[in-house]
């Protein structure tokens, strides 16, 4: 018994027409009725009663299919998983992420991966929750690191909340320190401070404004327009003051005072993206579950 004819068997049990089932399995049909005949002569036994126009399955043929089936769906499962381990020993994962994560949770989980799947290539690209989305909707990433709630609904997106991370003001230790050097400051406190403000288009430049507004004030900007380097660097000069993510001021605070928001102070959501209607890679996946179990 040969996997070809099993394949052959089903098509025409599917079909009942050995036409359309040479058609389906891409063999022209005295080749599959050829094999159909060897099979039986295999099984000793007729798989399909023939009558002109008229195909149905012989007891026997009814009870091959399932099996048929089976060692099909076996063979295919099998086919893939072996797949799957050669992915994760070669290949790439597309990852876009917002510059505060590639600052802050990345570098930990990349390096793990990294050390497990030394041959997967790991291409990042970095932008705002919105570009990200719009990337990952055109197939441009296999998966993307966002900030939520997404700026435009994404009913295409499937996403899963990773950390929910709060967000502190820093600020330079030869300047004066912002809410008159308490240890916590308040939104509020923040009024006639001179901030170092992001780009337009940046996730924590949107929730900054709009957290002040909701105090009842426009911030005051030194220096706007920069990505997270730029504006940590900024900050360590004495330009002003910023509103970023604790993790980040936790790996890149040498040099900053960091004080803490009192409460309920700010805070954003990390979720991790991917389309709805492709399944990630297996790389991808495995990524993912790092992520999730950081």
């Amino acid at each position: 018994m040969q996997f070809q004819q099993l394949q052959y068997f089903v098509a025409v049990a599917e079909t009942r027409h050995f036409t359309r089932a040479a058609d389906l399995v891409h063999v022209a049909q005295p080749s599959l009725s050829q094999q159909i005949k060897a099979l039986e002569r295999e099984l000793g036994a007729d798989l399909f009663q023939r009558a002109r126009g008229n195909i149905t399955l012989t007891d026997a043929g009814e009870a091959l299919l399932p099996l048929a089936r089976r060692i099909l769906a076996d063979a295919d499962t099998a086919r893939q998983e072996v797949q799957e381990l050669a992915q994760l020993r070669r290949g790439r994962v597309r990852l876009g992420a917002t510059p505060s994560v590639c600052t802050g949770l990345l570098p930990d989980v990349l390096r793990a991966f990294h050390d497990r799947y030394p041959g997967i290539r790991l291409l990042i690209e970095e932008g705002g929750s919105h570009d990200l989305v719009r990337e990952l909707a055109r197939g441009a990433l296999d998966l993307a690191l966002v900030v939520l709630p997404l700026p435009t609904p994404a009913p295409a997106l499937t996403t899963v909340e990773l950390l929910r991370e709060d967000l502190v003001v820093v600020s330079s230790p030869d300047a004066p320190g912002p809410g008159r050097g308490r240890r916590t400051v308040r939104v509020s406190d923040l009024e006639g401070e001179r901030l170092v403000m992001f780009r337009h288009g940046y996730d924590l430049r949107e929730l900054t404004v709009a957290a002040c507004r909701a105090e009842g004030f426009e911030p005051d900007f030194a220096v706007e327009g920069g990505e997270m380097d730029a504006v940590l660097g900024f900050v360590r000069a004495g330009l002003g003051v910023a509103v970023v993510p604790r993790m980040v001021a936790a790996r890149s605070g040498r040099g900053l005072r960091v004080t803490p928001l009192a409460r309920p102070g700010l805070h954003r959501t990390i979720a991790l993206a991917h389309r709805s209607d492709v399944a990630p890679p297996r790389a991808a996946r495995e990524l993912q579950r790092m992520l999730l179990e950081r």
